[in-house]
């Protein structure tokens, strides 16, 4: 694969124009990869990765010469189209690009569901420049005006994909492999494709994912030298105490404590969370910063408890919430609070972990362990932008104080030890691998709607050969796609005309013609929280919201007034006290590599030096538990009426053990490190084990076909049960790895 390694200015390659606005900018020189990248887009002969910190000029480096490339041609339409992964990431790069834009008069437009339409239909009327999109906008202009896109991309110079790392192995970034084949056919020419990544952990497999099939060919764009930054960074333990059986409880409920009493209503923190938010308070306040939680439940209550920390010192509120269930209004008012003039700290999800600027931070907290070494890299990349500063990055982790009843998993602090794993794999510089084995048959099952709806009708060799043959879904041959459109047939989703055409059933034409099926991944049905008319945000149907119920939500509290079951609107008004709802949403999954990190770790004797005291002290009991329990010896051991088996391997490796063992007729669960076998001593475990590991890696469609509920995707409901089983069997099994694992553990 070829690597650009230029050493020569590309400066005078750019139009004139174009060199005009960079010395308008002041800027004495080009950053590395802004050189890079220069040559091999001007050329618009190939694909480009550009990979490159957080505020590393990606950008810039993508569209100087793009710019340059649409100066010396002239012809109307759309000639580039930018895909990103967020509306508020367009709503940032419009105005990054209309300042370019307007001194070069190349029209910008941005396009998502939150633009308006008037403004849509223009830039429709009269195609110009380039229109920055999100994947499901695009979907939509194929279901709705796909007799128009030939016309509209027929100019089409570049497509440039934004945050390419997100995209990787999950429906999304399928769908958007579907669409940019789609794009380059109706446009009837190749269209370069550039992908812009802060973090990627393969790049062979990257280039794969922009071009399938022709990954050798593309041009790979990376800095010389990323190593010069100073990193800070802490792990910091807590301490989770265990209760005091014989404290007195109040057992008092809300509907007998008055207004004056109610701000003490289920607002008891824990200590740990306690001392974890004064810390957090103590070293952030004053200062621009971020605080990613796991869970939007814990954004929720740390927002909470950050704010009354500052109504307690009567100080202005600094700390302001921001995750995907809040308003975009609420969520706008956040990012907008780190680029002003006041400090300000945003506690959120992943939802600011992506290149929307919001300035450079001063610090990254993290609370709980993340589950990658990519988003913890992509996170830290937020802090230490200014030239000369260290980027900051503090863990807080929570373990539970050992005693008699303390499982043995527990005892093991497998958070702990899954930062600092994670820590330490980053220092190395080492991050996933995407995963690109899938099927993603719910997926094809949207294009194969959204060809048909296109082009109003379409023949079976036809559309096997655009999107499987020389589309996207490569792992899908002919005869796996004919049992796809049967199932699809038979279910009134499409249907065949006598002449082989296929068109869109009536299920078929409900399900396009409504607006959730745009999106490849599930979209939950929600109630609408709603203050004085003014949206909050959004919450599951299934959190069971009544009349008189106490939240805390967009880090206030409040009191439900009214529940509109049939508008799915909820009325609220301010409180003085809340409880923290739940919300719907996965954790994500565990990489082998971060579980055989943590397995050495328990094995060296090595302190890392960015641990603090109490963390040194829960490093040193996990593995004075590990050794007590003989896990060194045998990953197997006994638990009263249980036995654990500690795999030490990724999620994928423990989810096809558990299915083995479940389907030898073995109660199975699993917690964060364990598999929990119950009423099965660590003997009768073994003999299971070894009868596995005594045949050769079980076929996994085979092994599928154990499992009772295999629907997780969007359209997975459409799928028959053997095909449930093939798509199950690519995305959340792994038998080659498992069976590994197993006769590594028969024969030790």
């Amino acid at each position: 694969m070829p690597s650009s390694n230029q050493t020569s200015s590309g400066f005078d390659q750019l139009h004139e124009r174009v060199q005009r606005w960079i010395w308008q900018q002041q800027w004495m020189e080009l950053r590395d990869i802004q050189e890079q990248a220069i040559a091999p887009i001007l050329s618009a002969q190939r694909d480009v990765i550009i990979s490159a910190a957080t505020a590393g000029g990606k950008t810039e480096a993508a569209f100087l010469p793009i710019f340059s490339k649409l100066m010396d041609e002239t012809g109307s339409g759309i000639r580039v189209l930018y895909i990103s992964p967020l509306k508020a990431l367009i709503n940032d790069q419009y105005r990054r690009l209309s300042q370019m834009g307007e001194l070069l008069e190349i029209p910008i437009h941005p396009w998502h569901g939150d633009i308006d339409a008037g403004r849509k239909q223009r830039a429709l009327r009269h195609p110009s420049g380039v229109v920055l999109i999100t994947p499901e906008s695009l979907e939509a202009l194929f279901v709705r005006r796909g007799y128009e896109l030939a016309g509209i991309f027929q100019a089409l110079r570049y497509l440039v994909i934004d945050e390419l790392h997100s995209f990787i192995g999950v429906e999304r970034g399928k769908q958007l492999q579907s669409l940019m084949h789609r794009v380059e056919q109706v446009a009837g020419h190749c269209v370069p494709r550039i992908g812009l990544s802060a973090t990627l952990g393969d790049m062979g497999l990257a280039a794969e994912f922009i071009r399938p099939g022709k990954g050798e060919k593309v041009w790979l764009v990376q800095p010389e030298d990323d190593d010069g930054q100073e990193l800070k960074i802490q792990v910091r333990g807590y301490r989770i105490l265990a209760p005091d059986l014989f404290e007195d409880e109040d057992e008092k409920s809300e509907a007998d404590i008055d207004e004056a009493d109610a701000n003490e209503i289920k607002t008891a923190d824990s200590k740990d969370k306690s001392d974890i938010a004064a810390h957090l308070f103590k070293v952030l306040r004053g200062t621009n910063n971020l605080i990613f939680i796991n869970r939007r439940a814990d954004v929720e209550a740390y927002a909470d408890r950050l704010r009354r920390l500052c109504e307690q010192q009567r100080l202005p509120n600094e700390f302001l919430p921001h995750h995907g269930s809040l308003s975009k209004d609420l969520r706008e008012e956040a990012e907008q609070a780190l680029k002003g003039d006041r400090p300000a700290t945003v506690v959120c999800t992943t939802t600011l972990e992506m290149g929307i600027d919001i300035g450079s931070m001063t610090s990254i907290a993290q609370v709980g362990a993340p589950f990658s070494v990519t988003s913890t890299r992509q996170r830290l990349g937020r802090s230490g932008r200014r030239e000369g500063d260290a980027a900051i990055m503090r863990f807080y982790i929570s373990e539970p104080e050992v005693t008699p009843y303390t499982s043995p998993q527990d005892s093991l602090h497998p958070e702990l030890m899954q930062a600092i794993a994670i820590v330490n794999l980053l220092l190395k510089r080492w991050c996933e691998p995407p995963v690109v084995n899938k099927l993603h048959l719910s997926t094809l099952i949207q294009q194969v709607l959204s060809l048909i709806a296109e082009r109003g009708g379409i023949r079976a060799k036809q559309s096997w050969e655009m999107l499987c043959q020389k589309g996207a879904f490569t792992a899908v041959d002919q005869a796996l796609f004919i049992q796809l459109l049967r199932c699809l047939g038979g279910q009134d989703l499409i249907q065949q005309t006598q002449e082989g055409l296929l068109l869109l059933g009536l299920k078929g034409e409900r399900l396009v013609n409504h607006y959730s099926f745009f999106t490849a991944f599930q979209t939950p049905e929600e109630y609408r929280i709603v203050t004085h008319g003014k949206t909050l945000g959004t919450l599951p149907v299934e959190y069971p919201l009544t009349e008189g119920l106490y939240l805390i939500f967009a880090g206030y509290r409040w009191r439900v007034l009214a529940v509109d079951q049939e508008r799915r609107v909820v009325d609220v008004e301010r409180a003085a006290t809340g409880r923290v709802p739940s919300f719907s949403g996965n954790r994500g999954w565990i990489h082998d590599r971060i579980r055989e990190e943590m397995y050495r770790l328990y094995l060296s004797k090595e302190i890392p030096i960015f641990l603090d005291a109490i963390a040194c002290d829960l490093l040193n009991e996990a593995r004075t538990n590990f050794s007590r329990y003989g896990l060194a010896d045998s990953p197997l051991l006994s638990n009263g009426q249980q036995t654990l088996l500690f795999c030490w391997k990724g999620d994928l490796v423990i989810n096809t053990v558990l299915v083995q063992l479940q389907a030898r007729g073995l109660s199975v669960g699993r917690d964060a490190i364990a598999l929990i076998i119950e009423d099965a001593a660590p003997a009768k475990v073994l003999r299971e084990l070894r009868a596995i590991a005594a045949k050769p890696p079980v076929n996994p469609v085979t092994l599928a076909a154990t499992l009772q509920n295999k629907m997780i995707e969007k359209y997975d409901q459409f799928l028959s049960e053997e095909l449930l089983c093939q798509n199950y069997a690519s995305s959340y099994l792994d038998t080659p790895g498992a069976w590994n694992m197993i006769s590594e553990i028969v024969s030790g």
